[in-house]
């Protein structure tokens, strides 16, 4: 039976807290101290995984103590160090893939400095999450009725690795395109690649700020690796539907609590083929799991025991080759969830119609 590996991490106190539960009486600063100093291990033995086509695998979910600030801001040697022992725990385990969850999937250059330092292929699942992202994206769209050949699209975080490759799916879609990142001369070629070969076709803005970016876009993608929400209610078009499979979250939980009439969908969220057993909460109904997560469960059913999404830059025809496999196997989106709960069609007609009506206010005020 092929087999795989995932390591996840805590994104917050509160999920550290399902394991421990006294680190919920613990100060952050305590909690990310402890955690630093925790060893990698197995969290799970992930069973039940069967393709449509009849193939089982197995695998296990390998857990690396560090929560999304230290990724950012401790010393980037340690942090590589720290996910290719959970690496290796994989490779003891048995499993013959890793997947990198989280922030584990941006250290060491997008993941390639974990690959050069274990035995066993890596992916950071990157390519499958774009897919999901995208279908999400316009499904989305459909539902909350906006014609897409006419809209304004808004990518923030575009010049990472799921950013980009989001930009050059949208761009063949959308009649207008705002990229919004840190890197201003990142964006000015990002710009070059996606106007490539539109001949007019497409209008494309560059923003280093979210709010210009987003606030006339009826559709976003947000793919930051900000630890911190960039997302928050009074920057969002009536309307709009806002895709976030960045983890931490980049949308604020202001925007659920206070914008009925904006659609906010988590994207890259599957359902996995057959009786799935995670034996790990990590928040999500049953048999359904993170895209980057199937990524790698596809890659294992495929006997495909390589590194596939690795690096800075994804490769559009990889996005293509992943949703494939997975459709064939069985996976598929997971319909919609948004802030830990399912987004069910009558709601979105709820918000459908709070649109409507804020923008008649809008046209009346």
């Amino acid at each position: 039976m092929n087999s795989f590996a995932f390591i996840v991490h805590p994104l917050d106190v509160a999920d550290v807290a399902r394991k421990y539960k006294v680190a919920k009486y613990l100060p952050r600063s305590v909690v990310e101290w402890l955690m630093k100093r925790m060893p990698a291990k197995p969290l799970s033995h992930i069973t039940g995984i069967r393709s449509s086509l009849g193939t089982e695998i197995e695998g296990w979910f390998v857990g690396c103590g560090l929560m999304p600030r230290q990724f950012v801001e401790l010393e980037e040697e340690f942090v590589v160090e720290k996910v290719v022992e959970a690496g290796k725990v994989a490779e003891s385990l048995g499993a013959q893939i890793l997947g990198l969850g989280a922030y584990t999937a941006i250290v060491g250059n997008g993941g390639q400095a974990i690959a050069e330092r274990l035995k066993i292929p890596v992916t950071t699942g990157n390519s499958y999450t774009v897919a999901t992202a995208v279908e999400a994206t316009f499904l989305g769209a459909e539902k909350m009725g906006i014609d897409i050949s006419r809209c304004k699209a808004a990518v923030v975080g575009a010049t990472g690795s799921i950013g980009r490759v989001c930009s050059l799916i949208l761009a063949e879609r959308v009649p207008r395109l705002a990229l919004m990142a840190r890197n201003q001369a990142k964006l000015e070629s990002l710009a070059e690649e996606v106007l490539r070969g539109k001949d007019g076709r497409l209008a494309v803005e560059i923003h280093t700020e979210v709010k210009k970016a987003i606030s006339d876009a009826q559709l976003v993608i947000s793919v930051s690796s900000s630890p911190e929400a960039l997302i928050f209610p009074e920057e969002l078009l009536p309307g709009a539907v806002v895709c976030d499979p960045a983890r931490p979250r980049d949308v604020s939980v202001k925007v659920a609590q206070r914008r009925k009439d904006v659609l906010v969908v988590d994207g890259g969220v599957v359902e996995v083929p057959g009786e799935v057993e995670f034996g790990f909460d990590f928040g999500f109904p049953a048999g359904t799991a993170y895209a980057c997560m199937a990524e790698t469960m596809v890659l294992a059913l495929e006997g495909r025991f390589e590194s596939y999404s690795l690096g800075r830059e994804l490769e559009r025809e990889k996005v293509e080759e992943i949703a494939r496999l997975a459709r064939r196997h069985g996976f598929r989106l997971a319909g919609f969830r948004a802030f830990e709960r399912a987004v069910e069609d009558e709601e979105i007609q709820r918000i459908r119609e709070n649109a409507r009506r804020a923008a008649t206010q809008e046209k009346v005020n």
